[in-house]
């Protein structure tokens, strides 16, 4: 596995992130021509095929929001966790979400600097992952 960093540690999968979404697009655009084309013909299938499109996008989405969000509270206890045996704190209440996503990727050495610098100066995710120089790589997430 290439080893993780900075520029490459974001995650794309093809299938999900391209090819669905193009197909969902796809079958909604056309249901939509469908529906205006057979309005007064076939309205209940055509009426049916755009409800169930529509649903399938908010599954799409939906599944997405939700798995990220499980993820998120498992990263935020983990590394509150981390900060607290480290510090014997937990980690300051005014830190976002993505603020402490980002600190994931700060060893043990650099956390702690971190979190502080994050709280205080307000950094950005963007920022607190440029300011990391020994990247911990998380190889596990989904």
């Amino acid at each position: 596995m290439q080893e993780q960093n900075f520029q490459n540690h974001s995650k794309y999968v093809i299938g999900y992130h391209v090819i669905t979404s193009v197909l969902l697009l796809g079958a909604l655009i056309t249901s939509i021509i469908y529906t205006v084309k057979n309005i007064g013909e076939q309205t209940s299938l055509s009426l049916t095929l755009l409800l169930t499109i529509s649903a399938l996008l908010g599954v799409f989405w939906y599944a997405r929001v939700f798995a990220l969000r499980a993820q998120d509270r498992a990263i935020r206890a983990e590394e509150n966790l981390r900060y607290f045996v480290l510090t014997g704190k937990l980690l300051p209440s005014n830190l976002r979400m993505g603020q402490i996503i980002a600190l994931r990727f700060a060893p043990n050495e650099e956390l702690i600097a971190l979190v502080d610098r994050a709280a205080k100066e307000s950094l950005s995710a963007k920022d607190i992952k440029q300011a990391i120089q020994n990247w911990r790589p998380d190889y596990h997430r989904a």
